[in-house]
């Protein structure tokens, strides 16, 4: 008895005109504001992760202006000034305002450009508006306390450590996914701002 015939293999379709469109990526959605700033106390890594290589510039100034005008409002010298002639100390509010907004765009440019030496790979826009913008949020707890309570209570001192130690991890964490960075090159780039942001803003508070 003989053994039957082999099958044939399966043939291809026959070919076509029409070819089908490539599927585009899925939309990434847009990343509020305040799912960024309340995420940053909650998620940190997840909304870090989300907001990868996009800017955050509006977040960054409206932190910036909050966080200047609590520290402005809450000096002994501006409340001296609005006593004494009200139109100086808007003036007066004006220019430190300013002074924020022009401090922290530097602090956020300086913690690119280390990056970018010590071979990072991110862009400017996200690495410095987002670098402000978890600037702010982890120091605007510590500026609402300290307008409230003395400036060398142990309270103010422990939230002005905590608020900090919290604000470095998260600058690094940033560095190290915007910038493709191990994590002791991460700790390198910001280092330099955090102590100077450190000794700048809230060494006063801590003595």
């Amino acid at each position: 008895m003989s053994a039957p015939p082999p099958s044939q293999p399966p043939q291809p379709p026959p070919p076509t005109l029409v070819q089908p469109a490539p599927r585009k990526p899925a939309p990434r959605r847009r990343l509020w504001w305040h799912r960024l700033i309340f995420g940053l106390w909650y998620r940190p890594v997840e909304v870090l992760d989300e907001a990868r290589d996009r800017s955050a510039w509006s977040a960054a100034v409206l932190l910036s202006l909050i966080g200047g005008g609590i520290g402005v409002l809450s000096a002994d010298a501006f409340r001296g000034q609005w006593a004494a002639d009200r139109s100086a100390a808007l003036q007066l509010a004006g220019l430190a305002e300013a002074g924020v907004l022009a401090a922290s765009l530097a602090l956020g440019a300086v913690t690119h450009a280390i990056a970018r030496t010590l071979g990072g790979s991110g862009r400017f826009a996200p690495t410095a508006s987002l670098f402000i913008v978890l600037f702010w949020v982890t120091d605007l707890p510590r500026l609402g306390i300290a307008a409230w309570l003395p400036t060398d209570a142990t309270f103010v001192q422990a939230a002005t450590w905590t608020t900090w130690g919290f604000g470095y991890v998260l600058a690094v964490l940033l560095i190290r996914g915007q910038h493709h960075l191990s994590t002791v090159k991460s700790l390198t780039s910001v280092s330099v701002q955090m102590l100077a942001a450190l000794a700048l803003l809230r060494l006063s508070l801590v003595r």
